[in-house]
């Protein structure tokens, strides 16, 4: 007691109680904490300069926004308009994110960016803006307005911003009327431009100088008017796919002058040539889906640095590739020629050529000098043509040693090609009339890992003795779809994925998987197997069984895996 009344008389006030210190001594908790700092509602600030309001359905501008903001986002919302007394007090702002809302061009006025002198990055795409804004700030970097329904561009819109590097308006209904002349003026730093996805006609002049990439596909772009792209010297990537561009909507100059052009998109559109004046620099070219008929030597002549062409879906027929009309392209890697009328493989292809895809042409020989030009080959795609069994000669692989991938689908072959590449590591060759399966074709190919043997009409007894001794690092086998009436035996032992559905199928005996242990998934479906059909021993000796399906059997079939086998997909359904 006397203790109590001494400290009474000694404090100068009453002892704070615990969870009170603030409370009773304002002075202290002002001291040792900072002061909290103003947030909206439901808005999150993870630093002082930083206004998180994403995604929160909100159809009013958030008040009580901190001065301090340098960058506010206000994406995915209902907002109409932006207020502009809200607005211009963020004079300090570097990014404003307002990607998809509501606002129209008459919510986002012009005087509502006077004040924002520091904004570096603007992002209004997925909006409904039917015009762009007459002025934006000289300090911008990045502007994005993709999405909207923008008809209009205005000369201070992009123009007098020398540190403008990106400006996005893809996606909107700009026509050359809508681009001023003068629209880039004063901006020397634009690198990328994306005007994809409008109303253009031709291409617009006047773009800036500095461009390094250009978007304009899917445009109704027939023109390149002379000079268009005379200044743009840094251009690394041009995409005018998807447009109406005919041979007399380009000349000998238009593409001539940009010594750094990488990459040159100019698929789906009609060309009946190839363009002239391609630069030295150039790496890919895209000219599928036109209507080119023919390739000239003398027009590649200046692409001597080509490494992809890409020519699917043309009308090049018997003499659309004439001998050496590649032959300027010593370093061309792919020769994509997908869906011509092509009926025989191209004579004289460029020695260093690594992939030849010649899918659904009409090549129906294979002589054994016709692949001898380019050993280096490492994928060779004729699926889909018409070759045969006879004229497919047993010397035509001889020369690719590096071929890793050969895909022969969709042929009319009614037996293993001779003479296969033993570094082979795919060989696809289903939808064929394959009748027999013999040791002989396959000898020497243990490197092979994928065989596709799908869709052909095979029977286990077509199948010799000693087939599968030759692949054993062989660890895709698909073998679905033919007439096989059980599993075939002394499969590769490296064998992790079994295909046997669409077959007939009626028993799997005790031994049909002796000789895979490293099994992983095995598909059954689609045979005749019963409840009884599968012997309770079939899958002992695979402790790796993943999956087993054997749905749409005339029963459904239940598997028991090993006990030891962790519990994955067992069986299929009914």
């Amino acid at each position: 007691m006397w203790l109590s009344l001494l400290l009474f008389l000694l404090l100068p006030g009453p002892l704070p109680v615990a969870g009170m210190e603030d409370a009773a001594f304002p002075h202290l908790g002002e001291s040792s904490q900072p002061p909290p700092r103003a947030c909206p509602p439901r808005c999150s600030c993870p630093r002082v300069d930083t206004v998180d309001c994403d995604g929160l359905d909100l159809r009013v501008f958030p008040d009580n926004i901190t001065r301090a903001a340098q960058h506010l986002s206000l994406q995915n919302n209902q907002l109409q308009e932006l207020p502009y007394n809200e607005l211009s007090r963020l004079s300090g702002l570097r990014t404003l994110n307002l990607h998809n809302n509501l606002i129209s061009s008459e919510g986002l006025p012009d005087e509502a960016f006077e004040s924002l002198t520091q904004l570096q990055h603007i992002y209004v795409a997925h909006n409904k803006l039917s015009v762009a804004p007459q002025f934006l700030p000289r300090s911008l970097r990045v502007a994005d307005l993709a999405a909207n329904q923008v008809m209009e561009i205005f000369p201070l819109t992009f123009g007098e911003k020398p540190a403008l590097r990106s400006v996005y308006l893809h996606n909107n209904q700009l026509s050359n009327a809508g681009l001023p002349p003068d629209a880039f003026r004063g901006s020397e730093a634009v690198t990328t431009l994306s005007l994809s996805n409008n109303r253009f006609s031709y291409l617009p002049p006047s773009l800036p100088p500095s461009l390094e990439r250009l978007h304009l596909q899917n445009n109704l772009i027939s023109k390149v008017p002379r000079g268009a792209l005379s200044r743009q010297t840094q251009l690394r990537e041009l995409y005018l796919q998807h447009n109406q561009l005919t041979d007399s909507g380009l000349d000998a100059t238009t593409f001539s002058k940009l010594h750094s052009l990488e990459y040159l998109d100019l698929s789906h559109n009609q060309l009946t040539t190839v363009p002239a004046g391609l630069p030295r620099t150039l790496a890919i070219l895209h000219l599928g889906r036109n209507r080119i008929r023919q390739v000239e030597a003398a027009r590649l002549h200046g692409a001597r640095g080509l490494r992809y062409l890409l020519l699917q879906h043309n009308q090049l027929g018997s003499s659309g590739l004439p001998a050496g009309a590649l032959r300027p392209l010593r370093g061309l890697h792919t020769l994509h020629l997908y869906g011509n009328g092509l009926d025989r493989v191209p004579l004289a292809l460029p020695r260093r050529l690594r992939a030849l895809v010649l899918p659904h042409n009409h090549v129906a020989t294979l002589g054994a000098r016709d692949l001898a030009a380019t050993p280096g080959l490492m994928e060779l795609n004729l699926a889909y043509n018409r070759l045969t069994s006879a004229r497919v000669h047993h010397r035509a692989f001889r020369r690719l040693r590096t071929l890793r991938s050969l895909d022969l689908a969709g042929n009319q072959l009614t037996r293993l090609p001779m003479g296969l590449p033993t570094g082979l590591h795919t060989l696809r060759l289903q939808r064929n009339q394959l009748r027999m399966l013999e040791p002989e074709p396959l000898t020497g190919l243990d490197q092979l890992q994928e065989l596709s043997l799908a869709h052909n009409r095979l029977r286990v007894g077509d199948i010799g003795p000693g087939t599968w001794h030759e692949l054993q690092a062989l660890q895709m086998l698909d073998l679905s779809h033919n007439e096989l009436s059980f599993v075939p035996p002394d499969l590769p032992e490296a064998l992790e994925e079994l295909h046997l559905e669409g077959n007939r199928i009626g028993h799997v005996g005790p031994e049909a998987f002796l000789s895979t242990p490293r099994l992983r998934a095995l598909f059954l479906r689609a045979n005749r197997l019963h409840m009884t059909s599968i012997a309770a021993e079939a899958f002992l000796g695979l402790p790796n069984l993943r999956v087993v399906d054997t749905a749409g059997n005339p029963e459904q079939v239940l598997i028991q895996l090993p006990p030891t086998t962790p519990r994955g997909p067992r069986a299929g359904g009914p």
